[in-house]
């Protein structure tokens, strides 16, 4: 029912947005722990780094909690919540979104936790130095790409985190796609049919 579905909606906003940036945090903090003794300055910067995940965090939890979407996606739109997103990773991302308007706002809310979780996992399985995210909306069909330069191996049958992602994408008669040899690199394709609304500006930025 109703009810039921919404609730599951949180969860999985919850898991994917608000818990991929306290994952993040604590990795954060652990490297800061590790690098206290030897190279306090690095350590410091960690520390900052966490503690501006952190807020972010909780800005996201307010925002499950209120049943909408993150307010930077809202008021910024993919391209900037995915850079803001990116910028408290502790490597670097490429984002490039070539999105002309805005997107439906479930789509939109779809895709960026998506992106977020695919990115949180990079962080914590791929021993990447970099990743990218490119999107761009041809011929009514948001396509994101996600690739890193890490170790690759990644299996959807090997845990539940990208078979949710896959999950999700397909309420909107979307796909998710995985290719990730040994070796690597990984990329995480994802295409969704929608239509575009509002005008938006295109961006293209390095983050971290």
């Amino acid at each position: 029912d109703t009810q039921a579905a919404e609730l599951r909606r949180i969860e999985r906003d919850l898991h994917d947005g608000a818990q991929a940036r306290l994952v993040a945090l604590g990795m954060s903090l652990g490297l800061a722990e590790e690098l206290v003794e030897r190279d306090p300055a690095a350590a410091k910067e960690l520390l900052a780094e966490a503690k501006l995940t952190s807020g972010h965090a909780l800005a996201e939890l307010r925002s499950v909690v209120r049943g909408i979407h993150p307010p930077v996606l809202a008021d910024r739109g993919l391209d900037g919540a995915v850079q803001a997103f990116a910028l408290g990773l502790p490597l670097p991302v490429l984002v490039e979104i070539q999105v002309p308007k805005r997107l439906p706002p479930p789509v939109e809310s779809a895709a960026y936790f998506v992106v977020a979780e695919t990115l949180t996992n990079v962080v914590k399985h791929a021993a990447a130095t970099s990743a990218t995210v490119r999107a761009r909306h041809a011929d009514r069909f948001l396509t994101i790409v996600i690739q890193d330069d890490g170790v690759g191996g990644a299996d959807p049958a090997r845990g539940t985190g990208l078979r949710g992602m896959q999950r999700r994408l397909a309420a909107f008669d979307g796909t998710l796609t995985v290719t990730s040899p040994q070796g690597g690199p990984t990329r995480v394709t994802m295409e969704l049919p929608c239509e575009l609304s509002s005008p938006k500006t295109s961006l293209s930025s390095e983050t971290a």
